[in-house]
């Protein structure tokens, strides 16, 4: 029986084997291959990649066998990160003598989920596969009949690592021989499937760990907004290392680190605007308010949804320079394609670091805040969005004792204008949880707003409960 809980908002992701099974990804090739080959025809060339999950080639055995059986062409890129396979759409490939351009791709991840999970994030016209399209496709595949897929691994090797390393060596050549050391830490995540050859053609400083892709994640888990997978690069800037670079699995994401301070993806997107004139700026809701004030002040800052592909599509469609995730997702549009690339970020921080910005003293300028991390709360795949709901409701008529509400926002979630902060609560649409995050010019403020929403979510949680039962 296919679980339609692995059909996500912005991708399709679930545990290996009880969730994404044999049975369902040969479905999901063969229904996507559908629609792509009814638009394309024969030149329905799709390119796919995979991570290093151990069970990632497995998944892409199944994956060609449903495009094959759609008539697609299946373009096989081999183990690489997902920024190379977004990138693949924009390059041209010889297939048997003649020049193609992909029309879609499918990248083999789980990102930053525990190693049981994988997944696939897709394209379509150089555009993600997101929100309706999955939902759709969802759809589609649960009101199939049944059918045999058999197995048909006929694809077509194609070399996008090298592209890309060309690409990027040629677009910074002018970081060649900076003398700036700093570590990289890819978690033994995909990273490195191109990263110290590109550093090396540049000669520049660094020290690696963990380069070396292994799915089952001997060091620490491939998820760098975790503090405790930092605890290695922490130990290495210790030492000689001015700076310090970390990834997630699939390396669409980066971490940076000076000595003083870990800049996540909202901070940092203060430092690129410095760099734009009348800089245009996406951020997702969960970015911290100091983001929009500054960027305000010379240029344009957007609040919009969280999730890679929300972000993207928001990015063309109001033709800014760049948009940012605090986790580190940031997709610049600046000098690039749009789409969020871990390795590309690390070398548009080094271009701030060659041009001699005080990082740490640009950190310093900006007002006190008091932030929490991102806080997770367990909830089910079926409950989460209950959930939401129901708080939402509270929120209306909340306790004589809450702070005072100045506004809501419900681009995303929502997020909880207080008069000195804001909360935020929303469902995350890749993981059973509740995610929350609290901010204030003042430390006790903050402390009382997590407090005070929490305590709301329990009300609500014991609400639906009662009802259950």
């Amino acid at each position: 029986m296919i679980n339609s809980t692995i059909f996500r908002e912005y991708d399709i992701r679930g545990i290996v084997d009880s969730q994404l099974d044999e049975y369902t990804v040969k479905l999901i090739g063969y229904y996507f291959g559908k629609k792509v080959f009814s638009k394309y025809g024969l030149n329905s060339y799709i390119a796919v990649g995979y991570d290093a999950r151990e069970h990632s080639t497995k998944l892409f055995s199944y994956l060609s066998s449903g495009l094959n059986k759609a008539k697609c062409q299946v373009l096989n890129m081999g183990m690489v990160a997902t920024g190379i396979n977004y990138f693949s759409n924009y390059q041209d490939f010889d297939i048997e003598g003649n020049k193609i351009q992909p029309c879609a791709s499918i990248m083999i991840t789980g990102s930053h989920n525990p190693k049981e999970y994988n997944g696939f994030k897709i394209t379509l016209d150089k555009k993600p596969f997101f929100a309706q399209d999955i939902y759709n496709l969802r759809d589609e595949i649960l009101n199939s009949f049944e059918m045999a897929i058999e197995d048909n691994l006929k694809t077509f090797d194609i070399d996008v690592k090298s592209l890309y390393i060309n690409y990027m060596v040629k677009e910074f050549q002018h970081l060649k021989n900076l003398s700036d050391s700093f570590v990289i830490d890819c978690g033994n995540g995909v990273a490195d499937t191109v990263l110290t050859q590109i550093l090396d053609k540049l000669n520049l400083n660094y020290k690696g760990l963990y380069c070396k892709p292994d799915g089952t994640f001997p060091n620490h888990h491939p998820d760098p907004s975790e503090e405790k997978n930092l605890k290695d690069l922490k130990n290495a800037l210790q030492d000689n290392f001015n700076y310090g670079f970390a990834y997630d699995g699939d390396a669409d994401r980066v971490a940076f680190l000076t000595k003083k301070y870990n800049i996540k993806g909202d901070l940092l997107a203060i430092l690129f605007a410095k760099k734009i004139k009348n800089p245009k700026v996406v951020g997702e809701v969960k970015c911290s308010q100091i983001m929009y004030d500054e960027i305000n002040k010379v240029g344009k800052a957007i609040m919009y949804k969280a999730g890679h592909s929300n972000l993207k599509m928001k990015l063309k469609e109001s033709n800014a320079d760049f948009a940012v995730e605090v986790s580190g997702h940031i997709f610049f549009n600046d000098r690039f394609f749009g789409f969020d690339d871990g390795i590309y970020a690390t070398f548009r921080i080094l271009e701030l670091i060659k041009d001699k910005m005080d990082i740490d003293k640009q950190i310093d300028s900006l007002p006190k805040i008091y932030s929490t991390e991102e806080t997770k709360i367990k909830t089910t795949e079926e409950e989460k969005f209950v959930l939401m709901e129901k708080f939402k409701k509270l929120l209306k008529s909340p306790p004589k004792d809450f702070p005072k509400i100045v506004e809501l926002i419900d681009i995303d979630g929502v997020r909880i204008v207080f008069e000195k902060g804001w909360a935020l609560v929303r469902a995350s649409n890749t993981t059973p949880i509740l995610v929350t995050r609290f901010e204030s010019s003042d430390l006790s403020l903050t402390k009382e707003y997590e407090n005070k929403i929490n305590n709301l979510i329990k009300v609500a949680k014991d609400e639906i409960n009662n009802t259950t039962n």
